[in-house]
């Protein structure tokens, strides 16, 4: 695990892995979507706008769902809620709000919605791929335990060790399923106030430290369910890559009655696409939170309502005539 690179010569300030790797993301992402968008306006730069102002929606919105997953770690402390550089963002709540945002934005420029959208939905997939590899560099997002060959351990410290070493009622856990000696816990903050928590490496002697390191009280190996939403990404990628080459082969003739291939598709495919794979993808997640109501994760909930959503965009779109949103050639 490599939150932090490096970090900034005569600054306190650090390379975070997450942030880089969403940099790196969007930066694959808008450089596809650039490319594929060469149909849709020759002013490019109105398509690097719209991603622009889609990333800062993505990212205030990730953030917004985090902190209404986890309210409980903000009660008493809101302002840490707009602390983005300290870690906490969710990929769904990204989503919904960058939507929101590029609709407003492509209305207001008269572009083609539906194909934009298509564009968009390949796009956003190439940038995921390199977004959960930054969180797996963090640590956050991580699995359940496993004994299989490509599990992972995270050190002690990480998201996925204080998991296992608290009791997790919710997840019908009443016992830790790491059990720690009481020496591991407790320290003094700065304040001098005792805090019973777990204590930072730096304070553990040599013999607990070998413990945690190699011994009984390393962090049990866990699916890497990051790399896994990785490679599914990457894979939705390509499918909704060629998915979007054969509606647009089929836009260009006039005889194909090919299903599927009206422009909006290509989107509503990839809600479904993704719904479903992040719906299974959860099972073998230990960190997300549970709905109170049916036993499902928030984000299985989330999940569920894409693919009914992408069901009925599909439906909508196949009946609507494809040169509704003509392609526009320049710069308004």
């Amino acid at each position: 695990m490599y939150p932090e690179f490096f970090e900034i010569p005569f600054t306190h300030l650090t390379l975070k892995s997450y942030g880089l790797m969403m940099v790196i993301g969007f930066m694959a992402a808008i450089f596809l979507i650039r490319r594929l968008s060469r149909n849709i306006t020759l002013d490019t730069q109105l398509i690097a706008n719209a991603a622009l102002y889609s990333l800062i929606g993505g990212v205030v919105g990730a953030r917004l769902l985090y902190v209404v997953h986890y309210f409980d770690q903000f009660r008493g402390r809101l302002l840490s809620a707009f602390a983005i550089w300290q870690g906490g963002l969710e990929f769904l709540g990204g989503v919904i709000l960058a939507i929101t945002v590029i609709i407003f934005y492509l209305r207001r420029h008269k572009l083609p919605i539906r194909r934009y959208f298509d564009i968009l939905a390949v796009g956003l997939m190439l940038g995921l791929a390199f977004g959960r590899i930054g969180c797996f560099l963090n640590g956050c997002d991580f699995g359940k335990p496993t004994e299989l060959p490509w599990a992972v351990r995270f050190p002690y410290g990480s998201f996925a060790y204080h998991s296992q070493v608290y009791p997790n009622p919710e997840r019908n856990r009443p016992k830790p399923q790491l059990e720690l000696s009481s020496d591991f816990f407790g320290e003094y903050s700065e304040n001098g106030v005792w805090f019973q928590g777990l204590k930072p490496y730096e304070q553990l002697t040599q013999r607990q430290k070998d413990m945690v390191d190699k011994g009984p009280y390393r962090c049990l190996p866990v699916h890497p369910t990051q790399l896994y939403s990785s490679a599914n990404a990457a894979f939705l990628c390509l499918i909704l890559y060629l998915f979007w080459r054969r509606a647009q082969k089929a836009g260009s003739s006039s005889s194909s009655n090919k299903p599927f291939t009206k422009p909006g598709c290509t989107f509503g495919l990839m809600l479904i696409l993704y719904g479903i794979t992040r719906f299974f993808i959860e099972f073998l997640r230990d960190d997300s939170p549970f709905n109170k109501f049916d036993g499902l994760t928030i984000s299985q909930n989330i999940s569920i309502a894409m693919i009914v959503f992408g069901i009925i965009l599909l439906a909508i779109f196949e009946k609507m005539e494809p040169d509704s949103e003509p392609a526009v050639t320049g710069h308004e």
